[in-house]
């Protein structure tokens, strides 16, 4: 099988590289790797030793990054994996991936286990990633696997013959929030989405490059919202996630943590509130804040 890896990028090209040169240890390298940025002040040069790299740049938004990617990866590939540019996969990662695609061809998405996730705190510094990856390498857990609604988007594989016509939603702007549930759920027809732990990493959760807390808040309501009329995610998955977001905000915004700006994200819980009292769902509307 062959595998290409893409990896969207925004304002992080010191990291991608360090990044870039981890993928290198991969125990099964990988075909190839896309990296794609809204333009060349993004990225750095880059040398891979055990694979070939390129770069796409135009649109930016991560939905864009990943659509204008891909179109080159469908046609030259078995597997496409999405990696987040401040992802570190296990060793094995890509060995494990491929050999659990041939042996269950019922499986459409594969997503891995992220051991450390730095989006849920104050996010990980390179070298603390790198050590807590070594650790879960060394303690590995029994394999299991489980279905469900859709992917996480830091680290999810497709196969490349199932995606047909089908693209990340560009209505879904900026940071995209919820773009890799919309996708992946719409491959359930062909096959079962898996999350898996025994294909793994860990996600540093960088906190550059990302939207405003406004914005960020806003997409929490709206996108949910515009994804049950799309008919992409259950009605109850997409209210659970909202109701959870918003109630996080509105305590933690009493005391809020010093890496998240809860105020920005309540203010903007609010606002999405208004605009859906007045049947206004527009994800793109985080544009205008």
């Amino acid at each position: 099988m062959k595998v290409i890896v893409i990896i969207p990028t925004f304002g992080r090209k010191q990291l991608l590289n360090r990044v870039l040169d981890h993928l290198d240890g991969q125990t099964r390298a990988p075909d190839e790797v896309i990296v794609s940025a809204p333009d060349e002040t993004h990225v750095l040069p880059f040398k891979a030793k055990k694979f070939p790299i390129s770069y796409v740049f135009g649109r930016q938004g991560l939905c864009a990054q990943r659509n204008q990617a891909m179109v080159r990866a469908i046609n030259r590939s078995d597997i496409i994996t999405f990696f987040d540019d401040d992802f570190l996969p296990a060793d094995q990662y890509l060995n494990r991936l491929t050999k659990a695609f041939h042996e269950h061809p019922d499986w459409a998405v594969i997503m891995g286990h992220a051991v450390a996730d730095g989006s849920r705190n104050a996010g990980y510094t390179f070298e603390e990633g790198l050590a807590a990856l070594r650790s879960a390498e060394q303690e590995e857990q029994p394999p299991r696997f489980a279905d469900h609604v859709g992917a996480y988007g830091c680290n999810m594989s497709v196969r490349s013959s199932q995606i047909g016509d089908l693209r990340f939603d560009e209505r879904l702007v900026l940071y995209g929030w919820q773009e890799d549930i919309d996708f992946t759920s719409q491959l359930r027809k062909h096959g079962r989405i898996i999350g898996a732990n025994f294909v793994y990493g860990v996600h540093l959760g960088a906190k550059s490059g990302r939207v405003s807390g406004l914005r960020f808040g806003y997409s929490q309501i709206v996108n949910p919202i515009y994804l049950i009329r799309k008919g992409t995610v259950p009605p109850r998955f997409a209210l659970e996630l909202m109701g959870r977001n918003f109630l996080a905000n509105l305590i933690k915004s009493v005391w809020p943590e010093p890496y998240i700006d809860r105020w920005g994200r309540l203010k903007g819980n609010l606002l999405a509130f208004t605009h859906l009292i007045r049947g206004r769902i527009m994800p793109e509307y985080i544009l205008k804040l």
